[in-house]
């Protein structure tokens, strides 16, 4: 017989991983429109070709901008970065937000892959000036952070392998293992290694498929930070959407412990 506590925590999962999947599926349609766009831009290139001899056209350089972390930089996506942490290192992913500092211990033994994307993409910038645009109240308690475009659609336009998948131990029948609060974990299309620059804080137990690779674990002062914006809920009502206590990360950094 299932509770009816038992049937709104499914009710939650179920819900998560739908919107999930919207997600990728509205990347994609992106990544066809700049297919499109791209062949447009290419004709004005050759046409521009004289013109761009004499100097009419410069690069952009100057903005210090880097194209591998733009989400949609190319219809093709690039490979992940090349390995270059220490694999025997313990890191911490250090974000400091309007809100408060969160810092995250990672450990690059368990998830080299996606410790040396986040460092990679750290040191370049790119999760400066972003927000944390979901929060989640019901069944499952999370806040999810790391999307350039702020809406659930962005990345840095490559993806990485899930790892540590076991980590948190055997799913139940229910399909699901528990993610104890203080878990970092990467969100994903519901696909394998689908995983790009978003990942989810969660800030109080809650059961989902072991699909979602856990990287990390939040610090006491960190984790407080995200409870606090947690309680004052979502934008709007509900129990899902934008937090109501908006969070913006003015600088991430991702060093040796």
């Amino acid at each position: 017989m299932v509770s009816s506590d038992q049937r709104r925590r499914q009710l939650a999962r179920e819900k998560f991983e739908r919107q999930q999947q919207r997600r990728v599926t509205a990347r994609r349609k992106g990544r066809r429109r700049n297919a499109v766009i791209a062949s447009a831009v290419a004709v004005v290139v050759v046409a521009g070709a004289v013109a761009y001899g004499a100097g009419a056209f410069k690069s952009d350089s100057s903005t210090g901008k880097d194209a591998a972390a733009s989400p949609s930089a190319s219809s093709t996506a690039p490979p992940e970065p090349a390995m270059k942490i220490d694999k025997n290192a313990k890191y911490t992913f250090t974000l400091k937000t309007n809100r408060g500092t969160i810092a995250l211990a990672m450990d690059a033994a368990k998830t080299p892959h996606t410790v040396n994307s986040f460092k990679y993409l750290a040191d370049k910038g790119f999760f400066d000036g972003t927000k944390c645009h979901r929060l989640t109240t019901g069944g499952i308690y999370v806040l999810q952070c790391g999307d350039p475009k702020g809406d659930g659609s962005g990345g840095p336009g490559y993806t990485i392998p899930d790892e540590n998948l076991t980590a948190l131990g055997k799913a139940g029948a229910d399909g699901s293992v528990t993610y104890p609060a203080g878990t970092v974990a990467m969100a994903n299309t519901g696909q394998p290694h689908t995983g790009g620059s978003q990942f989810f804080l969660v800030y109080k137990d809650s059961k989902l498929p072991p699909s979602y690779t856990p990287f990390g674990t939040i610090d006491a002062a960190g984790l407080k930070v995200v409870k606090d914006v947690a309680k004052a809920g979502v934008s709007g009502g509900g129990q899902d959407g934008a937090p109501k206590k908006a969070v913006t990360v003015t600088k991430a950094t991702v060093a040796t412990s």
